[in-house]
């Protein structure tokens, strides 16, 4: 059903709710997608929401609890026992969703929550996924898998692939691993060679060793950049000893990369936490006060340079005209370079010799960029003959100059040195590299003037 229909829905299921219409409330329902029921419950009070998850199967409840807002979700799964999270919903869910719910709940719940799983297996792979970091593959992988022993023959895998597909209740199959006695991780099945080779064959004979995998610790943004690399649908994951443990769908990477574009879209805008709307006062604050006080002290350290320059401005009017002009233009070309930068160290392109490269291919550009802006700005003054003395001009366009060097230089060396500490090169990109290149800039521009007026 179309979203444009969603607020004929909400009265209608509002009275659901008042007449305790269970079958009606399940009837309206059963036409929209999981994402389109989520969105519609941001509509009602939790004991509504829970009232509507409660007409509908179990399979759908599960999936519309994974597409809600973790704030959302966090509120109404407080409304629900123990028993009935695991029940209703856990047991409906992948090994990887599961694990990520009942993450959000308190430790005494947890515990509480895994207790009342009935399927053992199900349980014991949760309870694996939860001891490892959520930003690690080990945090995203699913448990649930197709494998097959190379010592098998064709016809016995196809047997045993059956029984794993209906016992993990899997909806989709992307790869078929092959593992020996120990369950360390050989290769990949191929279907097509498994449909037209002989069923007595061996499929050590037929399986292809050539495969990407990655280890439980490794990061999930370096998980997600190697699928986007060789375009994979899904990625084995190994122990240290090369066992196979699980497996990282091509919707696990894109939640990774969404959430890590929002982060670095925050941190870029001056937000040092991950917030969103839905969050509260203090919350939204709290996450951007820090970089705007830093900014603040940024343009009271400019107007500190301003005033001890109050003489020269006395003496030369004009040049007050241009400081907005040069702090702006500084700013603007240190932002573009600590993006370029910092969108190299994310994608991985930025490594060994291609950083010198970089710095180099930079400095060129600031050099062109700084040459063709200065010149206009030189243009510009002579032509609209705002200065009597050909200096005045000339300082401007050198200022300028100067000022697009300096940022540039700054914009590309200060991501790398935060990548080098640790600390995540995006925050380079947001007022952090305007405010510095600001007071630089004014301070260049300045510098310049004094030296070549003899103000």
């Amino acid at each position: 059903m179309a979203e444009q229909n969603f607020q004929h829905i909400i009265p209608s299921l509002q009275n659901c709710i008042s007449d305790r219409n269970i079958m009606q409330s399940k009837l309206l329902l059963e036409e929209l997608y999981p994402a389109d029921i989520a969105e519609l419950l941001q509509e009602f009070s939790v004991s509504e929401q829970k009232f509507l998850l409660d007409c509908i199967d179990n399979e759908i409840s599960s999936s519309v609890l994974l597409e809600l807002d973790e704030d959302e979700r966090g509120k109404l799964l407080e409304s629900f026992s123990a028993k009935e999270i695991a029940e209703e919903m856990i047991q409906e869910m992948d090994s990887d969703d599961a694990a990520d719910i009942i993450s959000e709940l308190s430790e005494d719940k947890k515990e509480e929550v895994i207790a009342h799983i009935d399927d053992e297996e199900h349980a014991s792979s949760i309870v694996d996924l939860l001891k490892y970091n959520e930003d690690t593959a080990g945090g995203i992988m699913a448990k649930e898998l197709i494998k097959v022993n190379e010592s098998w023959s064709v016809l016995t895998s196809v047997k045993e692939m059956r029984k794993q597909a209906e016992s993990q209740e899997l909806d989709e199959v992307y790869s078929i691993y092959v593992v020996d006695d120990k369950e360390k991780l050989l290769g990949l099945l191929n279907l097509k060679k498994l449909l037209t080779t002989s069923t007595n064959s061996q499929i050590a004979q037929v399986y292809n060793p050539k495969i990407h995998k990655v280890s439980v610790q490794e990061d999930a943004e370096d998980v997600a950049r190697m699928m986007q690399k060789y375009d994979l649908f899904e990625v084995p994951v190994v122990d240290e000893l090369n066992r196979l443990v699980g497996r990282i769908t091509i919707d696990d990477v894109i939640d990774v990369i969404t959430d890590e574009a929002e982060k670095d879209y925050q941190m870029a805008s001056g937000i040092s936490t991950d917030v969103d709307h839905t969050d509260s006062y203090w919350a939204l604050t709290k996450a951007r006060l820090p970089w705007l006080v830093i900014g603040m002290v940024g343009g009271l350290i400019g107007s500190r340079i301003l005033q001890s320059n109050q003489d020269a401005m006395q003496e030369v009017p004009m040049l007050i005209f241009f400081v907005p002009l040069i702090a702006a233009t500084a700013g603007n070309v240190g932002v573009q370079s600590s993006a370029i930068v910092v969108q190299g160290l994310a994608n991985g392109s930025l490594k060994g010799e291609n950083i010198f490269k970089n710095l180099k291919k930079e400095l060129l550009v600031a050099l062109i960029t700084g040459m063709s802006l200065s010149l206009c700005i030189l243009l510009f003054n002579i032509i609209s003959n705002h200065a009597n003395v050909f200096l005045v001009p000339v300082t401007i366009s050198l200022a300028l100059f100067a000022a697009i060097l300096n940022a540039s230089i700054i914009g590309t060396m200060v991501p790398l040195i935060l990548e080098k500490k640790g600390i995540d090169p995006a925050i380079a990109t947001g007022p952090f590299i305007t405010t510095s290149n600001d007071i630089l800039g004014i301070l260049i521009y300045f510098l310049i003037a004094k030296a070549i007026l003899g103000l």
